[in-house]
């Protein structure tokens, strides 16, 4: 990470080269216990699930990721089944579409986030618009700024619409997910810009509304400026990491410039507000971090024994090269690395056991048989499989099952691998 001087080597380099520069130091099993308690993952996954507490779950956590792939179950419905073993989506759908204390939009992808934050996402509107004003026209197919107006007109007079019902006549795209209509992407912009929000989704197809008619008034307040803007951002950030290098603060919201971020970490630490640490990673290298001046004293909770199955989009993995550091734990999304998905599948679920990430696991439900199928389940490296972890893991994988509305779990013939 870069501070007031310009280091052109790696920080665990730099640390190891000049050991006179002492910094604090967290050591990987209380890193490790720290950032899964800013993560809601150090405590049994029980307590209410719904109404202000599940509303509560997500402002701590800062935001769940939206993903369509529902081998199990939705990837925001998983994330929070995790933390709270009584969790149902229908408590989700309440708190975004009647009670409207949450709305979609985008962090580092597309997220369910606090209605709070909306006055401060007027500013992601306007940022995205700059930066998506040249992509857009390279990415997408001509038309789709000509149809702003008709289709803001239309659903000012006629109500919500989803893609499918606007662009009729137009040339419907072959090429995947993003070749889209010039309607669609019409609709995405002006989601993305903020003159239009989500205001359902049916059979996850989003519905797009006037955001006046979703947003409540109280939070479609005039925005605060660009400096609380970036404090906010980062000191939200660094309050749900726990440590933090710049990039990872800035990788957070995705909301902030790298130079703004380093300007407030330069002077956050000229006031004494955080100072660096030296955080230790799985395989006891070293790298700096910020972090508040309390952080070196704090005890951090004992998460419990138990295996938890993880979404593969849960926030505490969302940096892939983090969760490597900090658990040892070398995983991609298997359908983008071919050697992985060679070996693993395409989409398998990570598992935690305590404070470590003990395997990954394929699982799908089969909801017309009724049946959670596990097709297998690879330990980590020198992680023992024996009768006890079996059976906490084969507890797992039936709430699992319950979750996903299926009665049993069958394990198909080998399914326990090396």
């Amino acid at each position: 990470m870069q501070t007031g001087h310009a280091f052109p080597v790696d920080a665990a380099a730099l640390l190891a080269s000049h050991p006179a520069m002492t910094l604090p130091l967290i050591p990987n099993a209380a890193a490790r216990r720290i950032f899964l308690g800013r993560h809601a993952l150090a405590e049994a996954p029980a307590g209410p699930a719904k109404g202000a507490a599940l509303a509560d779950l997500i402002d701590r956590i800062g935001f769940v990721q939206v993903d369509s792939i529902n081998t199990v179950a939705r990837a925001h419905d998983m994330i929070l089944w995790s933390r709270r073993g009584g969790y149902k989506p229908d408590a989700l759908k309440r708190l975004l579409e009647k009670d409207r204390a949450l709305f979609e939009h985008w962090t580092h992808d597309a997220s369910i986030l606090p209605v709070h934050l909306h006055p401060l996402w007027q500013h992601r509107f306007r940022r995205d618009a700059e930066r998506l004003h040249a992509n857009w026209k390279n990415w997408f197919r001509e038309g789709y700024e000509a149809q702003f107006d008709t289709i803001l007109d239309r659903i000012a007079k006629h109500g919500p619409v989803t893609s499918a019902e606007v662009g009729l006549g137009e040339a419907r795209g072959k090429g995947g997910w993003w070749d889209w209509h010039p309607s669609k992407t019409a609709l995405e912009w002006l989601w993305r810009t903020g003159k239009l929000s989500i205001t359902r989704r049916d059979s996850f197809r989003k519905v797009y509304d006037l955001t006046e008619r979703v947003i409540p008034e109280p939070h479609r307040c005039a925005p605060p400026d660009e400096a609380a803007l970036v404090d906010w951002a980062c000191r939200s950030a660094l309050d749900r990491l726990g440590f933090a290098t710049e990039s990872e603060l800035r990788a957070y919201w995705n909301a902030l410039r790298p130079d703004e971020v380093r300007a407030w970490a330069t002077e956050a630490r000229k006031r004494g507000e955080v100072i660096e640490v030296a955080v230790e990673a799985a395989d006891g290298s070293k790298r700096r971090a910020l972090a508040y001046p309390s952080l070196p004293r704090e005890t951090p909770p004992e998460p419990p024994a138990r295996l938890r199955i993880l979404s593969p989009f849960d926030p505490a993995l969302r940096d892939r090269a983090r969760a490597e550091a900090l658990f040892g734990f070398h995983y991609r999304i298997e359908v983008f690395v071919p050697e992985a998905k060679r070996r693993y599948g395409y989409y398998v679920f990570p598992v935690l056991e305590g404070a470590s990430i003990v395997g990954r696991i394929d699982a799908k439900a089969f909801r017309d048989e009724n049946t959670l199928r596990v097709r297998a389940f690879w330990p980590e490296a020198g992680v023992r499989v024996g009768v006890q972890r079996i059976k906490r893991l084969d507890d797992e994988l039936h709430r699992l099952a319950a979750f996903a509305g299926c009665e049993r779990v069958d394990y198909l013939p080998d399914w326990l691998r090396a």
